[in-house]
């Protein structure tokens, strides 16, 4: 699976750029009114730190709105995938555009009659919601497994990007359910580090290591 960070902070991208696990990242206009940058602007930023897909969302609601903006933005650079929403203006932008030789993420997925409307569409890739229907007492997991299936079924080459990640418990389900991608905060990617078994055998061999050679007797 490929990890792609959430967010348009510049230090964020370059720490998670440092580690070598990033693939690409994903924006939506919240996290780019976050930064207080143009987004056209902060986009070229962010693709000189990751290369890899980055998707940049439209703020247009109309067909015609979609496809001017995603137009503009997929010229900025090769890595650009324009984001629609899944609505009936986003599927019919993303069909065009899709036919356009433009990729595509379709966002705000929410059940796999919509994944399919965004197969069906050419999208490059769906981004299913798991969190946001944690929130209303739906399991967001078992969305991503269906939407597996069903592109699995039919040769969809659509790729399911899992996004509103919100643990690293999170991505490890999403790997298991078959999610080609997952999306997720930096401070998530930054916990999948941690394991306190990790941190106690690192101690302990470091300790070992030290007692070993400050105990050995001078010239040996």
């Amino acid at each position: 699976m490929k990890f792609f960070l959430d967010t348009a902070n510049l230090d964020e991208l370059k720490k998670g750029a440092a580690w070598g696990v990033v693939d690409g990242v994903t924006t939506n206009p919240s996290l780019i009114a976050k930064e207080g940058i143009p987004l056209q602007e902060q986009i070229r930023k962010i693709c000189e730190i990751v290369d890899g897909p980055i998707s940049a969302e439209v703020i247009s609601t109309d067909v015609d709105g979609m496809l001017r903006e995603g137009r503009e933005v997929a010229k900025l650079h090769q890595n650009i995938v324009v984001k629609c929403p899944l609505t009936r203006a986003g599927i019919q932008a993303c069909s065009t555009l899709s036919k356009e030789g433009i990729r595509v993420n379709v966002t705000l997925c929410f059940s796999p009659s919509q994944a399919i409307l965004a197969a069906k569409a050419g999208a490059w890739c769906v981004s299913p919601f798991v969190g946001r229907l944690d929130d209303i007492g739906l399991e967001g997991m078992t969305l991503i497994r269906d939407i597996c299936k069903i592109y699995a079924n039919y040769g969809y080459k659509t790729q399911v990007l899992a996004a509103s990640l919100r643990s690293p418990l999170h991505v490890v389900q999403a790997a298991e359910a078959g999610s080609h991608i997952g999306t997720m905060p930096f401070k998530v990617l930054d916990q999948m580090f941690n394991h306190p078994l990790t941190d106690k055998g690192l101690d302990q061999f470091l300790k070992d290591y030290a007692k070993a050679f400050q105990e050995a007797p001078a010239g040996r």
